[in-house]
């Protein structure tokens, strides 16, 4: 059995912290440790994490603090981590059988590099957008599977390396297309929405931080040479504007 490295990074939460930590302990799946990377909190943040060391159901590994960001805090987080499998995860579990489920998908694929699945991103308990990007596809048609929902195998980040944090808002789109962009790496897919992501985080805040974003995005194309950055910043932006009209999950998948 293949172990799970949970990444949270986390900056003066702790209400939310506490539930993503429920969701985590709900969890069928044996073999999975915790990892947080704290910002230095000065709210209920550190007796959450010291609250959970003590009594939570997976083995817990944290640091706390000063860091230059988001994606400077995922890249300390990745360090303290032991896992097969690496999942960089603030938000919730929608099931108890998530990680059961991805990491069999996974096992069942010895040729993949991991998995992916769909999100819905909430706002005082409404679904705001819902992100389904189905099967993998070329990056040319706009396809991007939803990052929290990646289970990654550890080769990735050892042969790739991790979050240039020279990006504010999207070195989490750049890291995934230095991996996608040549199509050698595959990607399995499970049809059903796995995690629900707070909505307003770094990417979601307000119109700003989408136009960074999709410039940030086309850089991320431009600088890892792939062909038809602006037709594919085009068409992604349609696809993520598309999300947010469709914010139906199947009733199937309940």
């Amino acid at each position: 059995m293949q172990k799970v490295s949970l990444i949270l990074t986390t900056y003066n939460s702790a209400e939310n912290l506490r539930k993503t930590l429920q969701s985590i302990d709900m969890q069928d799946y044996a073999q999975i440790e915790v990892n947080i990377k704290d910002g230095g909190s000065t709210d209920e943040t550190i007796a959450v994490i010291e609250n959970y060391e003590k009594h939570g159901k997976f083995p817990l590994n944290w640091i706390s603090c000063a860091d230059k960001g988001i994606y400077d805090a995922m890249n300390q987080g990745y360090a303290l981590t032991g896992g097969e499998i690496i999942v960089f995860f603030n938000d919730l579990f929608l099931h108890a059988t998530v990680v059961s489920e991805m990491l069999r998908l996974i096992e069942e694929n010895p040729d993949c590099i991991g998995a992916h699945a769909d999100l819905v991103y909430t706002a005082e308990g409404k679904v705001v957008r819902y992100w389904k990007m189905g099967p993998q596809k070329s990056l040319y048609w706009g396809w991007m599977p939803g990052h929290p929902t990646l289970f990654l195998k550890r080769e990735i980040y050892e042969t790739y390396g991790l979050y240039d944090d020279s990006y504010r808002i999207a070195a989490d789109y750049e890291f995934m297309v230095r991996f996608l962009k040549d199509r050698e790496n595959r990607l399995v897919y499970l049809p059903k929405t796995i995690i629900e992501m707070y909505y307003g985080g770094t990417s979601t805040s307000d119109l700003g931080s989408y136009w960074i974003s999709l410039k940030e995005g086309y850089r991320a194309l431009r600088m890892n040479k792939v062909l038809g950055a602006l037709w594919i910043s085009g068409i992604r932006t349609c696809r993520v504007l598309l999300q947010f009209i469709s914010t139906k999950i199947p009733e199937n998948e309940g």
